[in-house]
Order: structure tokens, then sequence, then C-alpha cells
């Protein structure tokens, strides 16, 4: 069975441009615009990892890695153009897995995505 991946970004390029690359890997992708729409799809779908966007309407990326963190250890890999020291700090201890910066190598996401897979699954 295809790990799941929830993909959060009101950014329909890197959206787009994230799912075709993780499906070509043979990940299950569901796509969330919003932080209140991603809240809802973590918890109806049940996500084995979580792509996220800090700047997110509605409820944004740390307040949404703060209410998944409470609810479940599902894996997150931050996604973002907050590429400051501090933010990629309170990002890790907020409870993210790994922390990515904007402009981004989809590769590069694709295998730590694998790697987070394989680490938080063993």
């Amino acid at each position: 069975m295809p790990a799941r991946v929830l993909v959060v970004d009101d950014e329909r390029v890197v959206t787009e441009v994230v799912e075709r690359y993780l499906q070509r890997e043979g990940y299950e992708v569901s796509l969330a615009s919003d932080g209140a729409e991603a809240l809802r799809l973590a918890q109806e779908w049940a996500p084995d990892l979580v792509v996220l966007d800090l700047m997110l309407p509605t409820i944004d990326g740390l307040e949404v890695c703060r209410q998944l963190r409470r609810d479940s250890p599902t894996p997150i890999i931050m996604l973002t153009a907050r590429g400051e020291e501090t933010d990629r700090v309170v990002g890790l201890e907020l409870g993210a897995d790994d922390y990515i910066v904007k402009p981004f190598s989809p590769r590069e996401l694709v295998a730590r995505v694998k790697t987070v897979l394989r680490r938080t699954s063993a």
C-alpha cells in the first residue's frame, strides 16, 4: 500500500509540482490550499506524512503544525519561503521533522520524504 502524503501550500504551482514528483515515486497524494482544509484532511484521510507551508490562509502553518502534533505523531516536513534561522528553529521546535526553504528541488524534497518515512516507520 503506497504511503499517503498530504501537501499543504496555497501556491497552486508548488502543489502541482510536488504532487507530480511524489506520484511518480508511487505515493498517494492529497492537496490542501489553506490551514483549515489541511487539518480537516489530516483527520479524515490520515496521511503518513505532511508537507506543510508556513504562510497559509485561514490558519497559518505553525498553528497547523501545533494542532497536528497535539493529535498525532504524523511526520511533518516544512516547505516554506521563510528561511531565516529563527523560522527554521521555531518550525523544528514545534515538531517539524525536516525544514526545506523555497525555492527548492523537487527531487530533494522526494528524497527527504523517503528519508523521513523510512526513519519514522522503523
